[in-house]
């Protein structure tokens, strides 16, 4: 059991939350020595089975589906959405304006940047070889980019700006700016 339950002295929230019961915000994090801040900005909407960690500081109009897990560290932009079932890792950079879909994981240390759409099922690793907690290095999701249903993107990839994943693809590889992949490997369409 954490040492410290919830953080209520060290939360900022923004006007105009509209939370269902069974919502926990400000979960202490156990990996960390001591308490941190979380700061929600304004006109956040938490389903029930939410639970947002302490130490993160997420933007305005935050809307989250049901059983969404948000843990410690992150930096959330403005119009974010995370559906249910989801889990957002520590340590996460995502920009404004993202989607992410429904039973979606989100490894540690990922950046996500503006305007990116991540369908249902997208699994995000973190980790080239498991267990090996001293290289952890999440992939950049630039903006604009689309993730299609039960993808896999694999550590250290860069999605580049305006690109789309295809459905069921397990991406090992940096994809360019503009470009489709699809496939078991990804590879450039056409």
């Amino acid at each position: 059991m954490a040492k410290r339950l919830l953080l209520k002295n060290l939360l900022e929230i923004g006007e105009g939350l509209c939370r269902d019961d069974n919502v926990v915000i400000g979960y202490a994090a156990e990996r960390l020595d001591q308490s941190q801040p979380l700061s929600l900005g304004a006109s956040a909407r938490l389903r029930s089975g939410t639970v947002i960690y302490e130490g993160s500081v997420i933007g305005a109009h935050f809307a989250t589906g049901h059983n969404v897990v948000i843990r410690e560290q992150n930096r959330i932009g403005d119009r974010v959405s995370v559906w249910s079932n989801s889990v957002i890792d520590y340590g996460c950079r995502i920009g404004s304006n993202v989607l992410i879909h429904c039973n979606v994981y989100i490894a540690q240390f990922t950046v996500i940047e503006d305007d990116v759409f991540i369908a249902p099922g997208t699994m995000v690793a973190n980790d080239k070889y498991p267990v090996d907690r001293n290289n952890l290095k999440g992939p950049t999701i630039c903006r604009g980019a689309r993730i299609g249903v039960n993808s896999t993107i694999l550590p250290g990839i860069r999605i580049g700006r305006d690109a789309m994943i295809g459905a069921g693809s397990v991406v090992t590889h940096d994809v360019p700016d503009g470009m489709t992949w699809y496939g078991v490997p990804a590879r450039a369409a056409g």
